[in-house]
């Protein structure tokens, strides 16, 4: 029936199942921290990038070196060291040689190691590759005992548990990666600049932030871009180890026939797939929500060159690419999480400084051990000198003995005095090289080691010398690298962000077009299309009709003032169509069930509106500070008990600015008094404006003293009378008034309310 599976009675035990799984979960997080998911802040890899470059170096693919099947690395490296899959180990060596993914490829590819529009790299029977001169810095000293090894996984072989790292490779070329409860992700940075800001900290070791960002001003994308931050923000991040980077496209106007003109994007931010950032803009282009743009073509070819043709050449380019970097990739934020293994053992989030000073301090523990084993090896060369000079003086004794003794080595070093080590050195000299042990070539040597062991010493013995020593290395990558090669000039330039009003590229992403809004009594509304409709035939539902209408375009914003005294904002291109009956105002924002719409109009910039309530207070406020940006609306004018809002005028009408108020109550009696009394607010209850003694207000009209004031009766004849006609209707803010003049209209009603 097969084998058992229940173990025999007695070899049970029993665990708690909570403290099991918290155990293994526990044991899974640190092995995804410390093994897979972020880098060594000494060397900036990962295991798997390590063990990469390590098994190549191995397999001798050296920058002078010919090339290998990737499928022969792959194998390497998952049978000796990385016991994962062969596509994970595949795609991570890939990363290593895209210069558009690392910005110094640590890996040189050779066929089609895949693109920047996101397609795959071929099969890795099909790629060959060998390690890069970057590579060859990491790893150079590993043979001289400059890091610790440990056993692989299967304990046959040993790898090194950190590489030498004679580069910043960390902050050079970047990480990303997720583990278990944390994450990181390090931008690529300029090497030169870094170098650069390495040797300021060993000058002073407390240096700021602020200035280290003036060696190192930000990230360098292998792809470059351009970044719109502040320097706050950048410094702001660097201290931290936490932040982002906002990466705009680089762009160019190019001129065309006829005055036309188009767009040529050149670059594009980091890690963005081209082909996905092109059919991305065609899909918005199709849905219409780039009004600006008329087309775009992909025209790169070695080079990004994306065109963008604009619907007509009076568009303002900056303000069509902003309506772009708002909907799409072409400006992306690449987020900074310096969470690195700390020393190589604890995670924990470095700001640059701290990044810099562990790949330093690691930098110089490779120097002493390079220079203890340098220092080893010339001792025991020194030693077998000694005993080759010795040699070399008593020739004939020594052959005699090693032919004629039955223990020559014993011999030796009794005969003169010989060490274990240098009478094994004698025995084990070939014939052919006896020629050669010539007195002056062997003192020649044994004084230039002896002059090499007397800097050495002196290097181990005083820690300004190996700063010197290390400040030296970094000059020579600074320069290798630096700003006039093609490797080391930076691609990711700074600048800023043009200055446009948020409403101008609002309505840049929206094609303008003529509608009419029609709200109900009841406040049901629609938008219809075009200027000039035939609202007699609009169908509204049961008890319901026409309220209010007015002319708008779909870039508008639509204000609404309800009785609550709170206004809302709606976007005239979200209002429903004019098929049907439309949507209440009250499901659109959040306004309360016994709240009324009191005035619905389209927002005019930089004009200024006079509120009022019920019990005549009321004050001036600017219409820009009215707009809401949430459903729940901006509350301005505040109502208590049974007062509700009831009025909204504007300060000029017909162009004409007004600096007189005329204030009528539901008792007819007419107040004039000047503007200048109504105080300009953002919020509150305001000031009375008329006094009443039963009643409340009932309309309110700002008008030029010089035009008259002017009302329309139910005739619909307009009426216009001088101040030194109404001079007994004018006074004081806050008084009773007079019953109004003859022929004002019995509704108590200016007649239009002019927004």
């Amino acid at each position: 029936m097969g084998n058992e599976v229940i173990p025999p009675s007695g070899g049970v035990e029993s665990v708690n199942l909570r403290e099991a799984l918290e155990e293994r979960y526990l044991a899974y997080a640190l092995s995804t921290i410390m093994h897979r998911a972020l880098p060594d802040v000494r060397d900036g890899l990962k295991p798997v990038h390590r063990r990469l470059l390590y098994a190549m170096r191995l397999l001798k693919l050296d920058p002078g070196a010919g090339f290998k099947k990737c499928a022969r690395v792959v194998g390497d490296v998952m049978g000796k060291f990385h016991p994962h899959g062969d596509q994970a180990i595949y795609d991570a060596m890939v990363r290593l040689a895209q210069d558009f993914s690392v910005r110094y490829p640590l890996v040189e590819g050779q066929g089609n190691f895949g693109n920047i529009d996101g397609d795959n790299a071929a099969a890795m029977r099909y790629t060959e590759a060998r390690l890069t001169e970057i590579a060859h810095r990491l790893l150079d000293g590993i043979d001289e005992d400059a890091v610790d090894f440990r056993e692989t996984y299967d304990g046959e072989d040993r790898e090194p548990i950190v590489l030498p790292g004679g580069f910043p490779n960390l902050l050079a070329n970047g990480s990303a990666g997720i583990a278990v409860g944390m994450a990181t992700s390090i931008p690529p940075h300029n090497a030169a600049e870094l170098c650069i800001a390495a040797r300021h900290l060993i000058k002073h070791p407390n240096a700021t932030i602020d200035k280290l960002v003036d060696y190192v001003p930000g990230p360098d994308f292998p792809t470059g871009g351009i970044i719109v931050d502040s320097r706050e923000s950048i410094v702001e991040a660097y201290t931290t180890g936490r932040g982002g980077f906002r990466v705009r496209s680089r762009w160019h106007q190019e001129d065309q026939k006829r005055g036309t003109w188009v767009i040529v994007v050149t670059e594009i931010p980091y890690q963005v797939q081209k082909a996905r950032l092109i059919e991305k803009i065609a899909e918005l282009l199709q849905a219409r929500r780039l009004p600006l743009l008329a087309d775009i073509r992909d025209e790169s070819a070695e080079d990004v060159r994306i065109v963008l043709e604009p619907r007509a050449r009076t568009v303002d380019p900056a303000l069509m690419m902003e309506s772009l970097f708002k909907l799409t990739d072409l400006e992306s934020r690449v987020p900074l999480n310096m969470n690195v293994l700390s020393r190589g053992q604890v995670p924990n989030v470095l700001g640059l400084r701290d990044v810099l000073q562990q790949w330093l301090e690691h930098r110089q523990e490779v120097l002493v051990r390079r220079a203890r084993h340098r220092l080893g090896k010339i001792e025991h060369r020194l030693e077998v000198l000694g005993g080759y000079l010795i040699a070399y003086l008593n020739l004939d004794e020594v052959i005699r003995i090693i032919r004629e003794e039955d223990e020559p080595k014993k011999e030796l070093m009794r005969t003169f005095e010989l060490t274990d080590v240098q009478a094994e050195a004698i025995l084990n000299m070939r014939l052919r090289a006896l020629r050669k042990l010539e007195e002056l070539e062997i003192r020649k040597e044994h004084e230039a080691l002896t002059a090499e062991k007397a800097e050495i010493e002196a290097l181990l013995g005083s820690e300004d010398a190996q700063w010197k020593k290390i400040s030296d290395e970094l000059t020579e990558i600074a320069k290798a690298y630096g700003q006039n090669t093609d490797l080391g000039k930076r691609r990711t330039d700074f600048g800023e962000a043009p200055e446009h009003q948020d409403a101008d590229i609002k309505e840049a992403m929206i094609e303008r077009e003529p509608i009419t809004v029609v709200i109900s009594e009841k406040g049901w509304i629609r938008a219809l299309k075009g200027h000039g409709q035939d609202l007699s035939s609009l169908a509204f539902k049961q008890g319901d009709k026409l309220g209010h209408a007015f002319p708008a375009e779909t870039t508008d914003k639509i204000l609404v003032f309800s009785t609550g005294g709170r206004f809302y904002t709606l976007s005239a291109d979200r209002l429903p169509g004019g098929r049907g009956h439309g949507e209440p105002v009250r499901i659109m924002v959040d306004m309360d069930q016994d709240q009324d719409v009191v005035a619905v109009f389209v927002h005019r910039p930089g004009r200024k509106l006079l509120v009022a309530a019920t019990d005549g207070r009321g004050f001036v406020v600017p219409e820009d500070d009215v707009i809401a940006s949430t459903r729940k609306g901006k509350q301005v004018l505040t109502v208590t008990g049974t007062d509700e809002a009831k009025i909204c005028r504007p300060l000029s009408r017909d162009g004409a600015s007004g600096d007189t108020v005329a204030v009528v109550g539901q008792n007819r009696k007419l107040l004039i008094f000047p503007l200048e009394q109504v105080p300009e607010m953002g919020r509150g209850r305001g000031v009375r404006l008329q006094r009443y003694k039963d009643g409340g207000i009932s309309d309110v009209r700002v008008f030029s003293g010089d035009a008259g004031l002017t009302w329309s009766d139910s005739a619909g004849r307009t009426h216009t009378r001088s101040l030194d006609e109404l001079a007994e209707w004018r006074g004081e803010r806050a008084q009773a008034g007079r019953i109004a003049p003859t022929g004002f209209p019995r509704g108590n009603r200016f007649g239009d309310e002019g927004l």
